[in-house]
């Protein structure tokens, strides 16, 4: 307890000096790339052709063209109820489920302004290309909101229209929610339909204040569509229940059929879909009760007598000739409960008006995942109103891409679910399964890296296309400038697979670009074998050579240098090496492979001095690889015989002074400092290795108690620097330092001991802290530990701090060259900073208000950090 008495009394005033090392940091997300897992409502904007997409978490992730894609998170994790662009604007706009519309710039990604609804927000629309919006609430009020160009802020306006403004003659009971807003573009916006919970549709002119025609379902007579069996289509005039059981007439949905906006589809909560001609005097204030209308016509999906709501309703205009009365309807909803999921699509065409409807075909998509949502996207034609893609949205963060041709072809008699397409990522993570990943940084000035930038950059893949050749629909977004002249590639992201590929990007720009794709075969092996999965990468920067572990213990190596003529490959096991001539053509390939031990690799780092590789096993063993002899130096065994999993191995510059404190095993060196290599087991056993014989010169187990279990070990050597106040003691004390004080030595000493301070206290601590400090984190504990004393035996730590969260990462933080914070990943997403040496959070930069990386239990994961403070976070969940 002494140790850690000490060691606290040191600290306190180092924190109070030195905290403010970590005062100027701002976490920010420089990319993301994927759909997160809680994804629930789509929007486009047709314009700039960008598709943003919301959460349940309180996050918009958009995406546009040329690998464009970035995250906007909300302040509140809550989810997001309506998503709209303001076309062309430069701002989407969000309704969260707590009322709250947030106004997101795109050009800042920031959130710039939030304004708190009070009421329930029951409907919400943008009249295209302008910064107005119509909100419809709960108690039936209509509002008309704008949007300020200069600063995002929103500006309520005076109108408003209430239920007592209608003056329409069918029945209107009680106060009704809006349910559904649409605005009639072919009026410039200035009608607009609207849609009451119990059925009431209003088609309203916002200028002459007045309803034009109404509808609602009172004792209302339609009739069935003529069409197919799936419609239950009989061409016989039926009457709506729906006055004997008022529930069943409540709106779920609703959209604009025909390219003039004058035919509304509607949905109803009981499986219904009604389509309503709203054309010149089509329908009236005064509909007589019981007689028949020939504007008003029914399509029922299935004949069960309990259906699912129509909760999704979506249009797309015929795209051949000029047939303005033909297109497709997109439903999701009315079939059976209990039955498939599936989205309908209805082709529907009619002559003179909505009475010679007919329904041509019915076909089902069917979905990969739950249902979340769906959107049309248009041609990149503002006129043109036909359909390049539909995206269909499902659980979990799974988007599916239809190309819009194919879709216009559809029938009855054909397969839909091989037209459904996987939407394209620029970083793959689960197909294939991502198993590791690496963000490294370059040296400046390399020509031969430079020379591949141009060559893989300048002549990659066209931009993605569908399945028939249509133009990918998002191009949006505003892509780095790049100069090809001076261009150096200053990072690199690289991540291994589940089927033994390896992936690597130019991550020098947030906007990533693949570069090279490694696959997992080996040249010269004439046998067929199973790739196992990649577990480990490493990279040397200096002679740009690649490490690739995996699974069964086989080490890779490449050497990112384009040949073209014939080399020679290696492979090396445990008792034999083989050379093989090799003939390839242009690209990259493997120079050397190593099977010396059955066993999974679970970490590969590059040595200290930058010319080996430390490759350490599941077992326990560690191997040192030559990268320049392509040869092994040793495989030693650090686990002991315990066999437990060995989680970290690095090396580290020991002095020679703190190598012979701590251990009789000498290695034969006359530098000032030996590069050793400090291994970490599961169990805690630490281990150092001599990095040129592989001789153990220590070995201790470090466990804080039974239950421990290691994730991490980090090495601070020369880091903590003490007050200006203490050094000038220890300077003087040093320097004049008798073998026994005298009588008011001893009572300066002792006046200084009840201020708190004692110059013993003060110059022992100063030996301990000439000695590494060892920081070990625990999935709940952090702990401190004197390397000279851990390899003397003494298992007390000298600093140790709880955690309430589990941790399954972490990394150090140099400010400075001086590592100056703990950063600590938790298994429920949050990613939190501590100051060194004292372990305060770091409430300020906690990346819970900034980022909030959503776990599920158990979920796959994988991180990795380069020296710059970047942190390369990857789910295997879309994430």
């Amino acid at each position: 307890m002494i140790v850690k008495r000490l060691f606290d009394k040191i600290m306190k005033p180092h924190t109070e000096e030195h905290g403010c090392r970590l005062s100027g940091l701002d976490l920010q997300i420089a990319s993301h790339y994927g759909i997160p897992y809680t994804t629930s409502i789509l929007a486009f904007d047709r314009v700039q052709r960008l598709l943003a997409i919301g959460t349940l978490d309180g996050r918009i992730k958009v995406i546009g063209g040329d690998n464009i894609e970035c995250l906007l998170i909300s302040p509140k994790k809550v989810p997001y109820k309506y998503l709209e662009f303001l076309h062309n604007q430069g701002f989407v706009v969000g309704v969260t489920t707590e009322n709250e519309i947030q106004v997101w710039n795109l050009e800042l990604r920031q959130l710039v302004h939030s304004f708190q609804w009070e009421a329930n927000v029951t409907a919400f629309s943008v009249i295209f290309g302008t910064y107005l919006m119509y909100v419809g609430d709960e108690h039936g009020l209509l509002s008309v909101i704008k949007c300020d160009e200069e600063d995002g802020k929103l500006l309520k306006l005076p109108y408003q229209l209430s239920s007592a403004d209608l003056s329409v003659d069918i029945s209107f009971a009680g106060t009704q929610s809006i349910v559904g807003i649409l605005p009639q573009s072919d009026t410039s916006s200035t009608r607009m339909l609207v849609a009451y919970e119990k059925g009431l549709l209003v088609l309203w002119d916002v200028n002459k204040r007045e309803a034009v025609s109404s509808g609602g379902h009172s004792a209302l007579k339609v009739r069935v569509a003529d069409g197919t069996d799936s419609l239950t289509g009989t061409g016989d005039y039926i009457e709506s229940m729906v006055a004997n059981h008022e529930e069943e007439n409540e709106i779920c949905s609703l959209c604009w059929v025909s390219a003039n906006n004058s035919i509304a589809a509607v949905g109803y909560i009981n499986g219904d879909v009604l389509l309503w001609d709203f054309t010149s005097n089509s329908l009236t204030k005064r509909q007589q009760p019981g007689k028949q209308s020939n504007n008003v016509v029914k399509l029922q999906l299935a004949s069960a007598e309990r259906r699912l709501p129509v909760i999704v309703l979506h249009w797309s205009a015929n795209s051949k000739g000029s047939n303005e009365t033909r297109g497709q309807l997109f439903i999701y909803g009315g079939d059976e409960i209990g039955s498939e999921e599936v989205l309908a699509v209805l082709t529907l065409e009619w002559s003179s008006g909505v009475e010679t409807l007919k329904c041509i075909s019915r076909v089902n998509l069917n979905l990969n995942g739950s249902f979340a949502d769906m959107i049309l996207i248009p041609n990149d034609s503002i006129s043109d109103s036909s359909t390049a893609a539909l995206f269909v949205l499902t659980n979990p963060g799974q988007l599916s891409v239809y190309d819009g041709n194919i879709l216009s072809e559809l029938n009855s008699d054909g397969d839909p679910s091989v037209f459904a397409e996987n939407f394209p990522v620029v970083v793959p993570t689960i197909d294939p399964n991502m198993t590791v990943n690496k963000l490294c940084l370059l040296p400046k000035g390399s020509n031969s890296l430079k020379v591949l930038f141009k060559k893989f950059r300048m002549g990659r893949l066209p931009s993605h296309t569908l399945s028939m050749g249509t133009k990918w629909p998002l191009t949006g977004g505003v892509p780095p400038e790049v100069s090809y002249e001076d261009y150096e590639v200053e990072k690199i992201f690289i991540a291994g697979y589940q089927d033994g590929s390896v992936r690597i990007w130019d991550a020098t720009y947030p906007v990533l670009v693949l570069m090279f794709v490694l696959e997992g075969k080996l040249p010269a092996m004439e046998v067929e074998v199973t790739i196992p999965a990649v577990t480990a990468v490493a990279f040397c920067p200096l002679s740009m050579t690649l490490a690739i572990g995996d699974e069964c213990g086989l080490v890779r190596i490449y050497k990112l240098q384009e040949n073209t003529n014939g080399s020679s490959f290696h492979f090396v096991t445990q008792t034999n090496q083989e050379v093989h001539m090799v003939h390839h053509g242009q690209g990259f390939h493997c120079l050397a492979a190593f099977s010396i031990l059955n066993s999974p690799i679970t970490t590969i780092q590059l040595s200290n001095s930058g010319n080996n590789f430390v490759v350490g096993f599941h077992t326990g063993q560690v191997m040192v690889l030559d990268i320049a002899s392509l040869a092994v130096l040793f495989c030693t065994d650090c686990a002991l015989g315990t066999k437990s999993t060995l989680i970290s191995a690095s090396s580290y510059a020991i002095s020679q002074h703190v190598l012979q404190e701590i251990s009789s095993k000498q290695p034969c060196s006359l530098a000032d400092s030996i590069e050793v290599i400090l291994t970490i087991t599961k169990d805690s056993q630490i281990a150092i290795i001599d990095s040129k014989s592989g001789v153990i010169i220590g070995s201790r187990l470090l466990q804080p108690n039974k239950e421990a279990v290691a994730v991490s070990i980090h090495v601070i050597e020369g880091s903590v620097t003490l007050p200006e106040s203490i050094t000038a003691d220890l300077e003087n004390c040093s320097q004049n330092r008798p073998d026994e004080t005298s009588q008011s030595e001893n009572n300066e000493l002792t006046e200084k001991k009840e201020q708190g301070y004692h110059l013993e206290d003060a110059l022992y601590q100063y030996e301990v802290l000439k000695d590494p400090l060892l920081v070990i984190c625990f999935t709940n504990a952090i702990c401190f530990y004197s390397l000279k004393s851990a390899m003397e035996g003494n298992n007390n730590f000298t600093h140790k701090v709880n955690l309430s969260q589990k941790v399954c990462w972490s990394m150090t933080l140099k400010v400075d060259d001086m590592v100056s914070g703990l950063v600590l990943l938790y298994e429920t997403g949050t990613i939190e900073i501590r100051c060194l040496p004292g372990l305060e959070i770091k409430t300020e930069t906690s990346l819970m208000s900034i980022l909030r990386w959503s776990f599920k239990t158990n979920m796959g994961k994988t991180m990795s950090f380069s020296d710059d403070g970047n942190i390369a976070l990857v789910s295997l969940l879309n994430q």
